[in-house]
């Protein structure tokens, strides 16, 4: 399918995080990413009197360097865009859900052409497989197309879209030919072509903008929760 330093991190921190991709710096992001998703969520009562106290949040100094690193090995686009950094870190802070957080998890793993795991790699509807039954319980078809047709998910307009679900594409003239999982703020997650990793994508782009052809939501009350698998 066809698409298209900073902040100082310390110790062994930075130290795994300048390694390549494929080795310790890839669990180190996830977990990164696991923990500013974690530590947002773990606000203090308002009615604790010590909230009200004009603390800055203990991740702001993490975060920043996570969503850079992010861009800067081109799991995030555009590049360098201060406004979707701070985005996106929004978007996963307001919308933790488990199904984004394990799709968060394995950015950066490279696509592969009928892949459904992280040992072989990913293709797209392989990926959003793989999310599904293993965050919620809930196997989709293998194929893409199929996946948008399938009994159990509803389609919905893009106006009421929420993180978890499921966007199409058409990239290779056919209707839904593509597919990621919405991560919030019009952005989605998917594994997009040969060549490429796992990353996060703007909806509002001009290739996706014209190839956007539905979305759907899985019904929950149906699934079964699974215990997170983490890298």
């Amino acid at each position: 399918m066809r698409q298209r330093p900073g902040r100082r991190l310390t110790g062994g921190i930075l130290a795994a995080v300048l390694q390549p991709p494929a080795t310790a710096a890839k669990p180190l992001l996830a977990a990164m990413l696991l923990a500013v998703c974690v530590a947002v969520h773990a606000a203090p009562d308002s009615t604790d009197a010590a909230a009200t106290a004009p603390t800055p949040p203990a991740t702001s100094t993490l975060a920043d360097p996570i969503m850079n690193l992010l861009g800067e090995r081109g799991l995030l686009r555009p590049l360098g865009s201060a406004a979707l950094v701070e985005s996106v870190r929004s978007s996963v802070r307001d919308t933790a859900s488990d199904l984004v957080i394990q799709a968060m998890n394995f950015l950066g793993v490279p696509y592969k052409r009928g892949g459904d795991s992280e040992t072989t790699g990913f293709d797209c509807s392989g990926f959003t497989r793989h999310i599904f039954e293993n965050s919620i319980g809930l196997v989709l078809p293998r194929r893409a197309d199929d996946q948008a047709t399938t009994a159990g998910l509803r389609s919905i307009q893009r106006a009421e879209l929420k993180p978890g679900d499921l966007v199409f594409f058409n990239t290779m003239r056919r209707t839904f030919s593509h597919v990621g999982i919405y991560v919030g703020d019009e952005r989605f997650i998917h594994a997009p072509r040969a060549g490429g990793l796992v990353r996060i994508e703007d909806m509002r782009e001009s290739y996706w903008a014209r190839r956007f052809t539905g979305a759907r939501r899985a019904d929950l009350s149906a699934a079964t929760p699974q215990p997170p698998t983490l890298r």
